[in-house]
């Protein structure tokens, strides 16, 4: 099986999408399990966030699956907020208070 993991310190937002667009349909085509760092994304906004369920459901369209491998603050705080964390199904680690 063939993996391609990327980390990412692009901001995934409204300004960005569409040079991101690319870059996840190619690992998409290249590999079987995707596997994406974020931890590096400063700033992510819901186009952002829409590019990655795109990203995640053209994967399994595919057979394939993508994976978010590690979340940055901002990326984690926008998937809280729309309560997409069970959708992604990756595990997200939640700081201490």
């Amino acid at each position: 099986m063939s993996v391609i993991r990327r980390a990412f310190t692009e901001d995934f937002t409204i300004y960005r999408v569409a040079e991101l667009k690319p870059a996840l349909l190619g690992m998409i085509q290249e590999g079987e399990h995707i596997e994406l760092d974020l931890s590096g994304v400063g700033r992510m906004d819901s186009a952002g966030c829409q590019l990655l369920i795109f990203a995640k459901r053209e994967a399994g369209a595919a057979g394939k699956t993508l994976a978010i491998m590690a979340h940055s603050p901002a990326v984690q705080s926008l998937i809280e907020f729309y309560n997409l964390a069970a959708w992604f199904g990756d595990p997200l680690v939640v700081p201490a208070a």
